[in-house]
């Protein structure tokens, strides 16, 4: 009985010792493995090392981004700040029907479509390089005639008319370029016409006889391709009529200012009494005094104290008035108060012409060509003072 005892010890020492050493192994990672033989029936095959794991610089996956160009060729340049580069059409296998080789057809024609939107694109880039490059040239001599004509100049300078010239030719061009717009703008918008027709021409093969369902699978990518592609279409239709409205309002108004500018190089400065322009204004009032008895003034202003702030006011009258009627002439009548004597009256009619003078160049520095513009002075006993009365017809 001892010696079986003896012997569970021995037994149970053993045990905890090669437990021991067993987590000693996972606490230190060893391996004690290779004091113990292996089985000469098992055989240990070796695995070499991968392409990878020989490389002893890491490797990385750059994932592209959206837009950018791909090895297969550069896209188109973006327009403003969208990308309009259409997603490739998916590609597939003909199935040898009738309907796949209508859906082989169609496919054609969305990638025909997405090549023209591709080319509507890089037009619309085009036009827009050129309409910087001729606003920044209009620009740069309108501000050089400007500051001339600021200190003042002598009436007619050729200098200042050589540049009035190159001006006018870059206005030109920037509505040759409203022109290039509306061109892309009419292929784009038969474009658009082609993605519905495309678009309903596919919903329209479902019901055709003897398709197969790859057909109808080929017909669904081809759906979601083409209602992929049309709303680029659209955004590119919205921009080009967005541009074109821009710059026709913009050359509009450029064209008033260069009439304006034109009659500031005649006289020579750009602001201020000129001394030719007086005289001319001066025998203009006296060859014509058209009677305003009866006649609703478009505006009154009344000079019944310095500085008088009306130019604000007067705007928005005559925009409203060529609003309604594009092609008004304005008469512009001075109205001094008659009575007292003869040397107050001359007074009063001298400070109300000077003051029609202002109102007149007033009028055409907004834009308002002189030859739509009718100066003229009248008494009336009825008047408070000095004013000026804007009539149209």
């Amino acid at each position: 009985m001892s010696q079986l005892r003896r012997h569970l010890v021995i037994f149970t020492a053993a045990a905890l010792l090669s437990g021991c050493s067993f987590v000693d192994n996972l606490l230190t990672g060893e391996d004690n493995s290779q004091d113990y033989p292996p089985d000469e029936s098992e055989s240990v095959q070796q695995i070499q090392p991968s392409s990878a794991e020989q490389n002893t610089q890491p490797t990385y996956t750059q994932t592209p981004v959206q837009g950018t160009q791909s090895s297969q060729g550069a896209g188109p340049p973006a327009v403003g700040s969208g990308n309009y580069t259409p997603q490739p059409v998916t590609p597939g296998a003909s199935s040898g029907t009738y309907v796949g080789q209508k859906v082989a057809s169609l496919r054609g024609d969305l990638q025909r479509l997405q090549s023209n939107i591709n080319q509507r694109n890089q037009e619309l880039q085009q036009a827009r390089q050129g309409m910087a490059s001729d606003a920044g040239s209009y620009y740069s001599l309108v501000a050089s005639i400007n500051s001339r004509l600021q200190v003042g100049t002598t009436p007619g300078n050729p200098q200042l008319v050589q540049q009035w010239t190159q001006a006018q030719g870059s206005l030109d061009r920037l509505a040759n370029d409203i022109a290039r717009l509306n061109t892309i703008s009419n292929a784009a918008a038969s474009d658009s016409a082609l993605a519905a027709y495309i678009l309903e021409s596919v919903r329209a093969a479902y019901g055709l006889q003897g398709a197969v369902d790859e057909d109808h699978r080929q017909l669904a990518t081809l759906e979601n391709d083409c209602k992929r592609t049309v709303p680029l279409i659209d955004r590119l239709l919205s921009d080009l009529n967005e541009d074109t409205s821009r710059q026709s309002n913009y050359v509009g108004n450029e064209r008033r200012n260069l009439s304006a500018l034109s009659l500031a190089i005649k006289n020579g400065e750009l602001y201020g009494g000129n001394r030719a322009f007086a005289s001319a204004a001066q025998s203009q009032v006296a060859s014509a005094t058209p009677a305003v008895a009866g006649r609703q003034p478009l505006m009154v202003i009344h000079f019944d104290k310095p500085n008088v702030a009306y130019e604000q006011a007067l705007y928005s009258a005559v925009s409203r008035a060529l609003d309604r009627r594009p092609g008004a002439t304005f008469d512009v009548v001075a109205i001094s108060r008659a009575g007292g004597n003869a040397g107050q009256s001359a007074l009063n009619t001298s400070n109300s012409k000077r003051n029609a003078e202002s109102v007149v160049r007033s009028l055409t520095s907004m834009g308002l060509p002189p030859e739509r513009i009718n100066l003229s002075a009248t008494s009336s006993a009825s008047a408070q003072g000095n004013e000026v009365q804007v009539f149209v017809r």
